[in-house]
């Protein structure tokens, strides 16, 4: 079993047909057994993920609110949940000074490294960081936790 961090835009894919797809959903299915985290912002990124590509025309009205509950219904228990703490407002405030990240990136990528540093403290195998945001897992990349992007998975 692996533990995984996932941010909005990988975690997207495992509700809207889209490269990677096959990938995360295989990664997230609760038959593979591997820990999927998330920040407690992504159910708003998730929500406004699917209603934006409404707006865009890539997804139907219907299709966006179907998305939407089936994401609210795991989100509910299938994944572990990190909360915006104090400690991952410090360290996002850190990343965006330091790397000039947009805002919610910052607040991903904290509660991912403030996860993995928990995990080391009990000497637990590193957390995979996961985006398809390719300057986000850049950053992420420098900063330590090992990086999947689902986008290179067909």
């Amino acid at each position: 079993m692996a533990h995984y961090y996932f941010d909005s835009s990988a975690l997207v894919k495992r509700y809207v047909v889209e490269t990677g797809t096959g990938w995360v959903t295989a990664l997230c299915t609760p038959e593979a057994g591997h820990a999927i985290n998330l920040v407690r912002i992504t159910g708003a990124e998730m929500i406004a993920a699917f209603f934006r590509r409404v707006q865009a025309g890539s997804l139907t009205p219907t299709e966006a609110q179907s998305a939407a509950a089936h994401f609210r219904r795991e989100l509910r228990g299938r994944y572990d949940i990190i909360e915006v703490t104090e400690a991952v407002v410090d360290t996002a405030m850190r990343l965006a000074e330091i790397h000039a990240l947009r805002s919610y990136d910052a607040v991903q990528l904290a509660a991912a490294l403030e996860l993995q540093s928990v995990r080391a403290s009990f000497n637990l195998p590193a957390l995979i960081f996961v985006s398809a945001d390719q300057r986000l897992n850049a950053v992420a990349a420098t900063e330590g936790p090992p990086v999947e992007n689902p986008n290179n998975y067909p």
